[in-house]
């Protein structure tokens, strides 16, 4: 059988050279896919004469910039692995990584000088970029390659990246994933009109699966454009998508983002006619928020998904919100489902337990891994870690982390369950639950919380907001007042970091 997998980049070059694949803000750079192809054939020219070859991994460490999606398409030319590093890691994190990923070549952004300089471990080739099209090594070394047009024949196993997981507890891991997940991962969201006339906006990192795969990659894929700003500004992605011009239909953030998008001077006069698909995952999406939005004309939908597969799990339908608003929806497509307890059953509906998932978008597996391998993968199923139950209707939930769960007078306390309740309260910006030790109960919970800008909100009030909503076990016994929730770059809570951290 002769290789299956096809050049994204090369196709559309092909059938539609003259439309455009990649706009960078704020750089200004825009690539036709006929440009996009030569630039990409010049990058895999390059690599090739470093001595990459198939398998071998090529590092990229970089905000966001259009060289990103040129490297990996011209990695994934080549046969080789796209590895992608998360630049807001400190040196000593990344020399975990490197070490056990072993890129033969790092692409670095010239803004990350001192974090290279202070990496230890070895690495055949390291090459500067600017991200935005400067003078600056990587440009020269591409720049007279004559381009590789055809891509080596590849098979749905061979693997295309490898990205580490947040590493919320413990060390980070690789997460092995191949071409056949990443193709099942664009029939999937095929279903949320991704087509060749979308326009994605990732102000999400592209180091993550959720900023590249939703909507980058489908952008790419379908032969639509993906427009990539540097980082995350709410003014600038405000502008963005009220520009006609660019015409922006398909959208990512997490909560945060959206309460950013909502708390900025431009939203009232902001233009978001152009949207059609906005999504937000990552962690729960409060209520409150999505109904904001709704009121303003966004419909937003959750989603859910992590990088073991390919952020391609499930989905709540335009047409849910806001009926459903809480839930995450429905598996996509190519990805089943279950819920499963403790005993090894599976839940009934409305039932609490692990999810598990399985289809060709879940990863074969960790990088060098096999303990994890053994623990997260039961007869070809993913256990996420996430807690989660089905209704009647087959809507997901997804309610806690397995990890942020606590235990109050012997009842299961899941935290986003009262977070949600708590973002009701139009003081709080952003706030986190965690269990802490109670001499009475064993643990209860601690609110820790930002406020709004000039905003007051006593402990007092807050619990009084509680009592009606939830069950006695579940209410908080304390609150503490940060200026901001720590996160990764994914824009999730560090719950682990809080619970170091707070003192009562």
């Amino acid at each position: 059988m002769h290789g299956m997998i096809i050049d994204w980049i090369g196709h559309n070059a092909h059938n539609q050279p003259d439309n455009i694949a990649m706009v960078e803000l704020p750089s200004g750079r825009t690539q036709t896919y006929g440009q996009m192809h030569d630039r990409v054939g010049r990058v895999a020219a390059w690599l090739k004469s470093l001595g990459v070859r198939e398998g071998d991994r090529v590092g990229v460490l970089a905000p966001n910039s259009s060289d990103t999606m040129d490297i990996l398409f011209a990695t994934w030319r080549l046969g080789a692995v796209h590895l992608a590093l998360n630049f807001r890691l400190t040196a000593g994190e990344l020399d975990y990584i490197i070490g056990n990923a072993e890129p033969d070549v790092l692409i670095y952004d010239q803004e990350l000088q001192d974090t290279v300089d202070a990496l230890t471990v070895p690495i055949s080739h390291v090459v500067e970029t600017t991200g935005v099209g400067d003078e600056s090594a990587f440009e020269a070394a591409i720049a007279d390659q004559a381009p590789i047009n055809e891509m080596v024949e590849l098979m749905p196993d061979d693997q295309c990246m490898l990205m580490y997981s947040s590493g919320t507890t413990g060390l980070p891991k690789g997460v092995i994933i191949t071409h056949g997940m990443m193709l099942f991962a664009q029939y999937n969201v095929a279903s949320l009109y991704c087509a060749q006339d979308m326009v994605s906006l990732a102000v999400m990192p592209l180091f993550h699966i959720g900023g590249l795969q939703v909507f980058t990659c489908p952008a790419l894929f379908s032969g639509g454009t993906a427009v990539i700003t540097r980082s995350f500004d709410p003014g600038a992605t405000l502008d963005a998508m009220s520009d006609p011009d660019l015409n922006v239909t398909h959208f990512l953030g997490v909560p945060a983002i959206f309460n950013a998008l909502r708390d900025h001077p431009k939203n009232k006069d902001a233009d978001f006619s152009r949207l059609k698909v906005c999504l937000a995952g990552a962690e729960t999406v409060p209520e409150a928020l999505v109904n904001w939005w709704y009121k303003r004309g966004v419909v937003i939908q959750e989603g859910y998904g992590m990088t073991e597969n390919t952020a391609s799990c499930c989905v709540l339908g335009y047409d849910d919100v806001p009926a459903k608003v809480g839930s995450a929806g429905k598996p996509l497509k190519h990805t089943q489902l279950k819920i499963m307890k403790e005993d090894g059953s599976q839940a009934a509906p409305g039932e609490s337990g692990e999810i598990w998932t399985r289809g060709p978008i879940v990863t074969p597996g960790y990088w060098r891994r096999p303990d994890a391998n053994e623990e997260t993968f039961v007869d070809g199923w993913l256990r996420t870690g996430d807690i989660g139950s089905c209704d009647s209707e087959g809507f997901v939930y997804v309610e806690d982390r397995l990890k942020d769960m606590y235990i109050s007078g012997g009842e299961n306390v899941y935290p986003a369950e009262i977070e949600n309740v708590l973002y009701e309260l139009a003081e709080i910006r952003e706030v986190a639950v965690i269990g802490v030790p109670d001499e009475r109960w064993g643990e209860i919970g601690c609110v820790v919380v930002a406020l709004q800008e000039q905003a007051t909100l006593s402990a007092e009030a807050i619990f009084e907001h509680c009592r009606p909503k939830l069950a006695r076990f579940k209410q908080p016994g304390h609150v503490v007042y940060v200026d901001e929730l720590p996160r990764n770059a994914t824009g999730k809570v560090l719950k682990f970091e809080l619970r170091k951290s707070v003192k009562i």
